[in-house]
C-alpha cells in the first residue's frame, strides 16, 4: 500500500477542482443577485452553504475521533477553522504536505523503505480517503442541487451567460472526479479489497454515475417545468425513503448518536441521485430494484410531460431534452452492466463476498463503514 506520485498529482487536481467550483458557485449567486434573480441567488447560496456546513461537521468530529485514539486533546485552533469553512482547506494542507513526502522523498524500490516510511504511506492514503469522502458529500449535498437549478434556469429562459455554462460544466466534473476518486481511495485504503486498476474500469464506472445521474437531474427538471410542489414532494418523498432505508439497514459509521443520525440524514440525501450499498452487503436485489424504479419514475415524468400542454412548453428545446433522457438512462443502464459484470474487482471471486465483510479485516478505519460499492 504505498502512495504514488499518481495519487499525489490527483490529490492536486482535487484541490483545483474544489477551489474552481467554489469560486464559480459564488460568482454566479452574485450574478443572479446583481440582474435582479433573488429567488435563484438565495438557492445557489443555499446549497453551496448547506453543503460546506454539512462537511465541515463531519471533517470536525473526525479531527476530534483522531485525536481522541491519538491520545491528545482536541485542539480549538481546528474548531476556529471549522467554523470559518477551513476545514477542508486544513486538511488538503496536511495532506499534500504529508502527501509529497511520501510521494516524492521516499522511494519503495530500496532498501531504506522501512517501517516508519510504510506508516508515512499509511497516514497519508488515510488522510486522502477522509477527504475523498468529504468530497463525496460536498458534491452530491451541492453540487447536484446545483446543477439542477443551473439545468432548470438554462431551459427556462433558453439562453443563458457564461457563468452559468462554466457553473454547469464544473458541477459535471466536480461530480465525475469526486465519484471516481472516492471509488479509488476505498479500495485503495482497504488493504483486503482488489484495487481498481486500469483505465478501462475507471471509464465505465465514471459513464455508469454520470449518464444515470444526468438523465435524473433532466427528468427532474422537466417535472420542476410541469408543477414545483409536485417535483418538491417528490424529491422529499425520496429522501424520506433513504432515510428509513439507512434507519432499517442500522448503519454505525459515526462514533456519536447525534453524527450517525446526521449521516443517515445525508445518505438519504445521496440516495435521491444515485445508488450506493449503505452498508457492505450483497446489493444485487437493492440495487436492481433502485434502478427499475429510477427507469419507471423517468418513464412516467416522460410520459406525464408529454400528456400535459404547457404554455412554456418549446419543442426546440424539450424534444431533445426528452430524447436525451433516454439515451442517457439506457447508456447509464449499460454501463452499469458492463462495470459489474466485467471490470467490477470482486467479479472473479469465487464466492460472493460481502464488501466489508467478505475477506478478514487487515485493519481498521473510517471509510470500511461508509459507503461501499
Amino acid at each position: 500500500m504505498k502512495y504514488t506520485k499518481q495519487n499525489f498529482m490527483m490529490s492536486v487536481l482535487g484541490i483545483i477542482i474544489y477551489i474552481t467550483d467554489l469560486i464559480v458557485d459564488i460568482w454566479v449567486s452574485v450574478r443572479f443577485f446583481h440582474e435582479g434573480q433573488y429567488v435563484f441567488s438565495v438557492l445557489a447560496l443555499s446549497f453551496m452553504l448547506f453543503g460546506t456546513l454539512v462537511v465541515q461537521c463531519f471533517s470536525y468530529s473526525w479531527f476530534k475521533a483522531d485525536l481522541k485514539k491519538g491520545g491528545q486533546e482536541s485542539q480549538h485552533c481546528f474548531l476556529l477553522l471549522h467554523c470559518l469553512q477551513g476545514g477542508i482547506f486544513t486538511r488538503y494542507w496536511f495532506s499534500l504536505k504529508r502527501g509529497y513526502h511520501a510521494a516524492f522523498k521516499y522511494d519503495s524500490n530500496t532498501s531504506n523503505f522501512v517501517e516508519e516510511q510504510i506508516d508515512l504511506h499509511k497516514e497519508v492514503i488515510d488522510r486522502v480517503t477522509d477527504l475523498s469522502m468529504l468530497r463525496l458529500f460536498e458534491t452530491y449535498l451541492e453540487g447536484c442541487p446545483q446543477l439542477i437549478l443551473q439545468l432548470y434556469i438554462l431551459l427556462q429562459h433558453g439562453q443563458a451567460n457564461f457563468s452559468q455554462y462554466a457553473a454547469i460544466m464544473i458541477s459535471c466534473c466536480a461530480i465525475s472526479w469526486s465519484t471516481v476518486d472516492y471509488q479509488v481511495a476505498l479500495r485503495k485504503s482497504l488493504p483486503d479489497k482488489k484495487l481498481l486498476n486500469g483505465l478501462w474500469p475507471k471509464v465505465t464506472y465514471l459513464f455508469y454515475k454520470l449518464f444515470t445521474l444526468l438523465s435524473w437531474m433532466l427528468s427532474v427538471v422537466h417535472l420542476l417545468f410541469l408543477n414545483v410542489k409536485i417535483a418538491l414532494f417528490l424529491l422529499l418523498f425520496l429522501w424520506l425513503l433513504g432515510i428509513i432505508w439507512a434507519f432499517k439497514k442500522n448503519t454505525q459509521f459515526c462514533t456519536s448518536i447525534g453524527m450517525e443520525f446526521l449521516y443517515r440524514i445525508v445518505v438519504g440525501f445521496i440516495l435521491i441521485f444515485t445508488f450506493f450499498n449503505i452498508k457492505g452487503q450483497n446489493t444485487k436485489c437493492p440495487m436492481s430494484c433502485y434502478y427499475i424504479v429510477r427507469v419507471l419514475g423517468t418513464l412516467g415524468i416522460l410520459i406525464v410531460f408529454w400528456v400535459c400542454p404547457l404554455s412554456i412548453f418549446n419543442p426546440d428545446y424539450f424534444i431533445p431534452i426528452s430524447i436525451t433522457i433516454v439515451l442517457t438512462l439506457l447508456l447509464g443502464i449499460l454501463f452499469l452492466t458492463v462495470y459489474y459484470g466485467t471490470f467490477h474487482p470482486n467479479r472473479r471471486e469465487e464466492t460472493r463476498c460481502d464488501e466489508t465483510d467478505g475477506k478478514p479485516i487487515l485493519r481498521e478505519c473510517r471509510i470500511r463503514y461508509f459507503l461501499m460499492e
